[in-house]
């Protein structure tokens, strides 16, 4: 299972074009509200979420977790003690942990990019904290993938299913989509 992480400022691409793609590969993926089923995005577009945090379980069956940036989404998501917990856990079980455009800032400022290569939307690589910033649309470094910004969501989208399904399944997906 995954789960995408919404709090209020979120960016729209940044998180429909992974929860789409995952839902379209067969991956159970579950939206989850920073404080609320009802959230706002960046652009003003409205969301109903399937969760809330206070809902979220951490066990066996979590595989990753989806860290949308946007502003102040990415800071919204930063301050949620549910979001810490998860990311903790994802960091500590092996399980993928997953952040685009402002939302790497998140993993860098606990330390999580120190040694690693990753990318961030352009101004946010000082918050990085030792990482390995490439600047390439998406990274995958172990266990954390991280991209540029919402016009590499859906790179970020097909790099997460070909992570958790497999490259054929993600190719198979970009070529339905009509994706090159």
């Amino acid at each position: 299972m995954v789960y995408v992480f919404l709090a209020n400022g979120f960016e729209e691409l940044e998180a429909l074009a992974p929860i789409d793609v995952l839902r379209r590969a067969g991956v159970e993926t579950v939206t989850v509200g920073i404080g609320s089923n009802n959230i706002t995005a960046a652009h003003g577009v409205k969301f109903v979420t399937d969760i809330t945090d206070d809902q979220i379980k951490l066990g066996d069956g979590l595989e990753m977790i989806v860290l949308p940036g946007g502003m102040p989404g990415a800071l919204n998501l930063e301050n949620s003690p549910d979001v810490q917990a998860a990311i903790d856990y994802c960091s500590d079980n092996g399980r993928y942990i997953a952040a685009i455009c402002a939302a790497p800032q998140i993993l860098g400022h606990k330390g999580l990019l120190r040694g690693k290569y990753c990318t961030c939307f352009p101004g946010f690589e000082k918050e990085l904290d030792g990482a390995k910033h490439t600047g390439e649309p998406v990274v995958c470094d172990g266990n954390i993938i991280t991209a540029k910004g919402a016009g590499a969501a859906m790179r970020f989208a097909l790099k997460l299913v070909a992570v958790l399904c497999s490259e054929g399944k993600a190719a198979a997906l970009a070529a339905s989509l009509q994706f090159k």
